[in-house]
């Protein structure tokens, strides 16, 4: 008890410098988690992939098709419970800042494929009946305002022209990782349109979305899909929905790498602002330490009462940034929800924060806390004559 007393006395005898190191270890903390959500929200759809899925495309490239025909072969491969086929749209609603996720697919076997999207039955039987209906995630309906019963138009780049739909259902996320920012209509709207605009474009899959019976049976599956399509005018790459995501995520990696050396050199800079703190107040406190170690206090106690303060400062630091980091979030997240439709703070996370805080308190105080042991009676009153 009168060891946390003299530690609680010593925090605040310098009420200004250490508020300071406070707020800078709270930012810095705050930094560091709102960097590390940014690398979560990088991977969201990675850790949202089921491992009973798959996904074929063009080996080529996603900008090559497939014909729609392969569908009914892919479906007769061993190991496949079902498959559905779609369409990377890329429409424009208004203007291009205001993008959104929007693809055409084959809405029952879609939305049987994909239990994480949770629509009620109404809502999924008025989208199944309307041919020019759509769904939208509810992210996306409060971005917009959008209603159940409401028109939309998507300006097409991909497919030229004004494509009219109506919302038939809002759709909300299963799981966390389930992505509530997108748009999906029939794909059989697009292909017949194309068949009267663009004939050659028209039975065209931009990619089969393929479930397996168990994910122990996958890599074989995937296998024998793209055997089956070996030496045809258009042969598949079939991966894992997760491996497929991960190619996405590879093209932006030297990002990522540098905002994970950022969020460490975050935790270093204040490492070297708190330990500049402990060694200032250790030096002003040369004569106190003096007078202990003549009243029979060993350099280990010294010691511990060093390492308890800078452990302090960075533990009251660490909760402020902490606190701090779940609002910042969602106010971030916000604001980027058309970029990283899914940016939450995950338990991981804290726990790095909470452990780069613990190393700071360390590494900041253990130095002054070795001179205070090291250092004798004579020459500590010596260096404050």
């Amino acid at each position: 008890m009168l060891t946390l007393r003299f530690i609680l006395k010593n925090l605040f005898r310098h009420k200004l410098r250490n508020s300071l190191t406070i707020v800078g270890i709270a930012v810095s903390v705050l930094s560091f988690g709102l960097l590390r959500t940014t690398v979560d929200a990088w991977y969201a759809g990675v850790e949202a992939s089921s491992a009973t899925r798959l996904v074929t495309r063009n080996s080529i490239s996603l900008m090559f098709t497939l014909p729609v025909s392969y569908e009914e072969r892919i479906r007769a491969v061993d190991g496949v419970t079902i498959v559905s086929r779609g369409n990377w749209f890329g429409g424009v609603y208004i203007d291009e800042k205001d993008f959104f996720p929007n693809f055409a697919v084959d809405a029952r076997t879609y939305l049987t494929l994909y239990p994480e999207i949770q629509l009620n039955e109404d809502q999924k039987t008025a989208f199944l009946r309307d041919r020019k209906g759509c769904i939208i995630g509810v992210k996306l309906a409060r971005r917009f305002g959008w209603k159940i019963g409401d028109p939309v138009t998507l300006k097409g780049t991909i497919y030229p022209g004004n494509w009219g739909m109506t919302v038939r259902g809002i759709y909300t996320g299963r799981d966390k990782g389930t992505d509530e920012t997108q748009l999906m209509f029939h794909w059989d709207y697009l292909n017949e349109t194309l068949k009267k605009s663009s004939p050659r474009r028209a039975d065209q899959v931009g990619f089969f979305m393929i479930g397996v019976a168990n994910a122990d049976v996958a890599a074989i599956t995937a296998l024998a899909i793209d055997a089956r399509f070996q030496n045809s005018l258009a042969e598949t790459l079939t991966e894992t929905e997760k491996a497929f995501q991960m190619g996405f995520v590879a093209m932006s990696g030297a990002i990522v790498a540098a905002i994970r050396i950022v969020s460490m050199l975050v935790i270093v800079i204040i490492m070297a602002v708190a330990a500049n703190t402990m060694a200032m107040s250790a030096r002003e406190r040369l004569g106190e330490f003096a007078a202990l170690k003549a009243l029979g206090f060993g350099g280990g106690y010294l010691a511990l009462l060093i390492l308890g303060e800078s452990m302090a400062l960075a533990s009251i630091g660490c909760a402020l940034g902490c606190a701090l980091t779940f609002p910042a979030a969602s106010a971030f997240g916000s604001a980027v929800s058309q970029f990283f439709p899914i940016f939450q703070v995950s338990t991981l996370t804290v726990t790095l924060q909470g452990a780069s805080a613990l190393v700071v308190g360390l590494v900041a105080g253990i130095v002054p806390a070795w001179r205070a042991q090291r250092i004798g009676i004579a020459e500590a009153l010596r260096r404050i004559a």
